[in-house]
């Protein structure tokens, strides 16, 4: 599928074609109309931060805000841990009286991954990163379901492209825009935010913490430090592929920091299935609780999110191997007195293009929107 980065000037023939602040798939482009003026048209109302499509139904949400809340659900969220790049230079000793076995095999897991992906002197010379890629996505309706039943993901494609910079785990700055919507997120190294087309930025509550999806194969630098801390709690196949099992647990207070005054996250769990062929990251998974405080009464309601995501295509660039494509399926199960709904969104994800340390890349890159809404002022509640 091809990328496209510029508009067409239908406007002025001699004119300079537009550049794109977020590249699009090619198939993007085709469904803004029948035509190349319509088109155009629509791609000028997308850059203004409209919805530049028609209003049908996407990923089988009831409203644009509903289809916004799940783009960012899915294409945007945070994983729990602050992560500190100094973590994968291993100054502890491998053999500290302080580590378990299974932390230990854990650190040993971790060095063949650093060797796997380019070694220490290549991640170290890291300074910053960017990334192109696109995405397709679909999903399920929010239906009643018993338990057991699997809920499948169906209706149309969605699709869109994304543009990531990062400078380091706490200064990152994400664009998406998945059929005429548009989401971004980022962090100044102070606090997380995200906002989108049409709705202000909004904090996220606690430290600023890293997106997921550099932990997609696509930051092993990031990768490795979050890792180190990891237990081994076994082996599982994943596709073929024997693996190793790492797993972390975020601690209670950081939990109590990143809940609300209406949610209580109850527990958030990371797991990576390490390939013991290459050493290569092959699946990313967490899985969060989250207790919904009732208003009246005494009966909660839980939303369990799960998110697996499958990574592959692992090629070189400047001397560090990236994964180029992969799959996440995002799992909302919601229970509770009177409740028991599934929903079910996959996204098929592609790098087109990587670079790494990116000259006139300055802090001010990642400055929050200036109608930031810090939660604790507007009251709202975000609890990624």
């Amino acid at each position: 599928m091809m990328i496209r980065k510029l508009c067409p000037n239908l406007d002025n023939q001699d004119g300079l074609e537009t550049v794109l602040e977020v590249p699009i798939p090619e198939e993007m482009y085709t469904k803004m109309g029948s035509n190349a003026a319509l088109r155009w048209h629509n791609m000028r109302a997308l850059m203004k931060a409209q919805s530049a499509v028609d209003k049908s139904t996407h990923l089988q949400a009831k409203s644009d805000n509903e289809f916004l809340a799940l783009l960012k659900l899915v294409g945007a969220p945070l994983i729990p841990f602050q992560v500190h790049l100094e973590n994968h230079t291993f100054t502890t000793p491998m053999n500290s009286k302080d580590c378990s076995i299974e932390a230990s095999t854990a650190k040993y897991i971790v060095q063949q991954y650093i060797a796997a992906t380019g070694g220490h002197l290549a991640l170290s010379a890291v300074t910053s990163m960017y990334a192109v890629g696109q995405v397709k996505m679909l999903g399920s309706d929010m239906l009643r379901e018993d338990i057991d039943h699997i809920v499948n993901a169906r209706g149309n494609c969605e699709v869109g492209g994304f543009v990531l910079w990062q400078k380091n785990p706490d200064l990152w700055y994400l664009e998406l825009v998945v059929s005429g919507f548009k989401v971004s997120a980022g962090s100044d190294g102070k606090i997380a935010w995200n906002q989108s087309s049409s709705q202000p930025g909004h904090a996220n509550r606690g430290p600023p913490r890293p997106l997921r999806r550099f932990f997609q194969g696509l930051d092993p630098r990031c990768t490795a430090s979050l890792f180190l801390d990891a237990v081994c709690v076994g082996e599982e196949t994943i596709e073929n592929e024997d693996c190793f099992l790492l797993k972390l647990d975020a601690a209670a207070n950081a939990l109590k920091v990143q809940s609300s005054a209406q949610t209580e996250i109850i527990h958030h769990t990371i797991w990576g299935f390490f390939s013991q062929r290459t050493g290569l990251l092959v699946k990313f998974e967490d899985k969060k609780l989250v207790r919904m405080k009732p208003t009246n009464g005494n009966d909660s309601v839980f939303w369990e999110t799960g998110i697996e995501s499958t990574v592959k295509d692992y090629r070189y660039i400047d001397g560090i191997k990236i994964a180029h494509s992969g799959k996440t399926v995002t799992t909302l199960y919601r229970y509770g007195k009177s409740h028991n709904h599934k929903r079910r969104i996959e996204e098929t994800w592609r790098i087109d293009e990587v670079d790494f340390n990116i000259c006139g890349l300055s802090n001010e890159t990642f400055l929050p929107p200036a109608d930031l809404k810090r939660e604790q002022e507007s009251g709202g509640d975000n609890h990624q």
